[in-house]
């Protein structure tokens, strides 16, 4: 119960254009086994929204080391490393079927009324559970930097595909949207090494939303700063940083 490993097949649908499995595939592996975690401990979604509570994902901070290719196994673990004020932390580990590294990553949740949308206290809302105080990545989830312009901006509608159980655009999707936007040839030449993302605001069925991207320091190592606003009133939704390091 401490930790969960589970096993993900890359299916040939969830590669790239170079037959490698896609960043925000990765990012799909670490939400399934975290979900079917907080099942076996009994703090799932189904079991808070009894009392009208509901998971939201706030923080989220990944490495990533290698991409391996389609028909490859990759080996998820992830455990609840901590709690911190209003919020439960969440770290994963992902290996190949060689057992080479293929990414880390950490997590800050946080429980919020299904009806206010605040959140609650940990401690009043969940259950005992046991922690394993380990952390992938060490993270104090300081805030990302607000962008001060953009360099590309592009449009995106929330489709119903795009839609979770909490009827809130599912937290894979906005990394989508953000990455989206990254220069052509900085893709070609570079892949991604490191993300950071932090949700400020959900998003429902039939919204627009703008993706920006703002170079914050160029290559070889470039790095890039996103935000997603909503078209409608300039709503902040979401911030991000990515880095991405030459192929070589």
């Amino acid at each position: 119960m401490l930790t969960l490993t589970k096993e993900y097949r890359v299916r040939y649908y969830e590669v790239d254009h170079r037959a490698r499995v896609r960043p925000v595939t990765i990012l799909d592996y670490l939400q399934d086994a975290a979900s079917e975690h907080t099942i076996r401990l009994g703090i799932a979604v189904a079991d808070l929204r009894t009392r009208n509570l509901t998971w939201v994902l706030s923080r989220t901070q990944a490495r990533f080391l290698h991409y391996p290719h389609g028909g490859d196994t990759l080996r998820v673990k992830t455990w609840p490393s901590g709690r911190e004020g209003l919020f439960a932390l969440r770290d994963f580990e992902v290996r190949d079927q060689k057992e080479h590294l293929v990414a880390l990553a950490t997590t800050s949740w946080a429980v919020i009324d299904v009806a206010s949308g605040r959140p609650v206290r940990l401690d009043s809302a969940l259950p005992d559970y046991p922690l394993h105080e380990h952390r992938a990545l060490a993270s104090d989830f300081k805030s990302l930097p607000k962008m001060t312009g953009f360099d590309e901006e592009m449009a995106f509608r929330v489709r119903r595909a795009d839609l979770d159980i909490n009827d809130h655009v599912n937290n894979t999707v906005y990394p989508a949207w953000a990455l989206e936007a990254v220069p052509a040839e900085v893709d070609e030449s570079c892949q991604l090494t490191d993300l950071e993302i932090g949700y400020r605001a959900p998003v429902t069925y039939g919204d627009r939303v703008l993706s920006r991207i703002q170079a914050e320091a160029p290559a070889p190592t470039s790095t890039f700063l996103h935000q997603l606003v909503s078209e409608h009133d300039g709503r902040e939704l979401t911030r991000l940083r990515s880095v991405w390091t030459s192929r070589g």
